[in-house]
């Protein structure tokens, strides 16, 4: 793992900024009309671009490297927060309502601090590296889950066959799909395309959800937090060990 910046830094400071972050995009968003593609490369929004933006604007300044989906690494002296400006952008471009925005800041163990926003309720996931996870301030840990045939599983992909599972759900955005199973809506998730998901897509998400006792792991069984932007995985989880394991083998399946 590269690129982390070696500047001492105090995660509740870091924690801070991340929010700080998250906040600049709900106020771009404010008066955000142009919602549809914005001209540059396939599949990128205006609102990416804005929200991207709104992100730096905030972050560089502070010291911290930007490692985005939309504007690639920008190195800083201070670490290097991994960030997907708005997940679910084409939720957001149909007006379907269900987006976020993902900040994760790495260290030279990995995932260190991270925030989730929901753009449209309002609500924050946020989780520091060994104090656990929060839903909008509150402590949220899960303790319990379903076994497989009763368990409501969030999909991202066409999977070929059922996988066994109770009912399932695609909502078309990642991180809120993993954000859903640290919180307790949803009991896993499945990445049912091969490689499709790069890292600002899942990593401040797998790390909420790995201090609220979720099992996330790659379904090929490959190291998650890798930052590099051409790189691409298949992020499996389950709400505890035992549906995870399951999770996994059914995935690696097909």
């Amino acid at each position: 793992m590269d690129e982390r910046g070696d500047i001492e830094v105090d995660p509740s400071v870091v924690l801070s900024d991340l929010h700080d972050a998250a906040d600049a995009v709900v106020a771009a968003f404010a008066s955000q009309r142009d919602w549809g593609p914005s001209g540059n490369r396939s599949g990128q929004y205006a609102s990416d671009v804005v929200a991207d933006r709104a992100i730096h604007d905030l972050l560089d300044p502070l010291g911290y490297g930007v490692l985005s989906e939309e504007s690639g690494l920008t190195p800083g002296a201070g670490p290097t927060v991994v960030v997907d400006p708005l997940d679910g952008s084409t939720n957001a471009s149909r007006g379907i309502p269900l987006y976020s925005t993902c900040l994760c800041a790495v260290d030279i163990e990995g995932p260190w601090i991270a925030v989730v926003a929901d753009l449209v309720t309002g609500c924050r996931y946020d989780a520091v590296r060994g104090w656990g996870a929060r839903r909008d301030g509150v402590q949220i840990k899960r303790e319990w889950a379903p076994p497989l045939g009763e368990a409501l599983i969030a999909i991202s992909g066409l999977p070929p066959r059922n996988l066994g599972w109770g009912q399932f759900r695609a909502f078309g955005s990642a991180a809120l799909d993993l954000c859903a199973v640290a919180g307790g809506s949803v009991d896993g998730y499945v990445d049912c395309s091969e490689d499709a998901h790069g890292v600002w897509d899942y990593l401040a998400a797998s790390l909420i959800c790995e201090e609220a006792g979720v099992v996330v792991a790659d379904a090929r069984g490959r190291e998650l937090c890798i930052l590099d932007p051409a790189a691409r995985r298949t992020p499996v989880a389950g709400a505890g060990p035992a549906l995870a394991e399951v999770l996994l083998e059914a995935r690696q399946g097909f």
